[in-house]
C-alpha cells in the first residue's frame, strides 16, 4: 500500500462516520417531531392517537428526507443520479420495509427470546437503522452521479463523498 493510500484511509474513514453520525442525527430530528405532534395532535387537538402516528409520521419522515438531501448526503462535486420524485418515492419505499422490519423483529425476538419488547425494540431499531435504512439511503435513494457537477473537479469518487 502507498503511503498515499494509507494517508487517504483514515480520512475516508473519518467521512465515512461523520456522514453515518450526520444521518442519525438526521433520523433522530424525524422521530423527535414526529413524537412531538403525534403528542400535539391527541392532546391539544383531539385527534385519535393512531391518526395522529400516521400525520405525524409522514411530517416526520419529510423532514428527514429534506434533512438527508439537503445536508448528509448533499455532495459539492457530485449530483443526485434521480430526480427529487424519485427520491421520494424510492425513500417511501425504505421507510415502509424499515416499519415492517422492526415490527417484525421486535415481535419476532420478544416472543422468542423472551425479552422485554423495550430491549427487543432497540436492538432491531439498531440493526436496522445500521443495516439497512442507512445503506439503502447512502446507496439507492441519494445515490451520486458518475458525472460531476457542472464546473467541478471531483477530488474522490462518488461512492467515497458525501
Amino acid at each position: 500500500m502507498t503511503s498515499a493510500k494509507k494517508n487517504s484511509l483514515p480520512s475516508n474513514l473519518i467521512r465515512q462516520l461523520f456522514t453515518f453520525s450526520k444521518a442519525q442525527l438526521s433520523a433522530f430530528s424525524g422521530g423527535l417531531v414526529d413524537y412531538l405532534i403525534m403528542i400535539m395532535l391527541t392532546e391539544f387537538a383531539g385527534i385519535h392517537y393512531t391518526y395522529s402516528i400516521v400525520m405525524s409520521g409522514i411530517i416526520g419522515a419529510y423532514i428527514n428526507f429534506k434533512v438527508n438531501k439537503i445536508w448528509t448526503f448533499q455532495s459539492k462535486e457530485f449530483a443526485y443520479s434521480s430526480s427529487t420524485k424519485i427520491q421520494i418515492l424510492k425513500f417511501a419505499v425504505v421507510v415502509l420495509n424499515s416499519v415492517m422490519m422492526k415490527a417484525a423483529g421486535t415481535y419476532l425476538i420478544t416472543s422468542y427470546l423472551k425479552t422485554d419488547y423495550y430491549i427487543s425494540r432497540l436492538f432491531t431499531d439498531g440493526f436496522v437503522s445500521f443495516v439497512f435504512n442507512y445503506n439503502l439511503q447512502k446507496y439507492w435513494v441519494f445515490k451520486k452521479s458518475q458525472e460531476p457537477k457542472t464546473g467541478n473537479t471531483p477530488t474522490l469518487p462518488p461512492d467515497s463523498t458525501n
